[in-house]
């Protein structure tokens, strides 16, 4: 008979996620992270001293079809990637390219500033900077020596 370690908390893992998804949404914080559509773009979130960095893969939308707005500390990118139409007699076999709308909030921090957010879009990725506010900076304090 051979010993295998097991560890107790991965197999129930999937129930830990569950009870933070009903937590989570119970508690009010259905604005931060929501993504509701027929497809969801990925987003990677960075912060550093100056901004927040918001990178959203978006291929295939046309930047002017993207709206990026804040509104009470959340940040909301709604756009629409258009249907290509296809003929059937190419010989498709597969298609795996989501089309339609998508729609995704942030609950970002109040140290951000509405005031301050440029958004830009690459080769099929959008990119978003929102500054922080004066007072959130962190402050070097120059100690003295006596």
């Amino acid at each position: 008979m051979k010993l295998v370690p097991r560890d107790p908390f991965f197999t129930h893992l999937p129930h830990f996620r569950d009870i933070n998804r009903y937590f989570n949404l119970e508690l009010g914080d259905e604005d931060s992270n929501i993504a509701t559509s027929a497809w969801t773009p990925a987003v990677d979130i960075a912060e550093n001293d100056n901004h927040f960095l918001i990178e959203a893969d978006v291929p295939g939308v046309n930047p002017k079809d993207i709206e990026v707005s804040m509104e009470n500390g959340v940040l909301t990118l709604k756009g629409e990637r258009e249907n290509e139409i296809k003929e059937e007699k190419e010989g498709y076999s597969r298609v795996e390219r989501s089309h339609g709308s998508f729609y995704r909030r942030f609950s970002l921090p109040e140290t951000a500033d509405s005031e301050n957010i440029t958004a830009k879009s690459s080769n099929g990725v959008l990119k978003i900077t929102v500054g922080k506010k004066d007072i959130a900076k962190p402050k070097k304090i120059t100690v003295n020596v006596q």
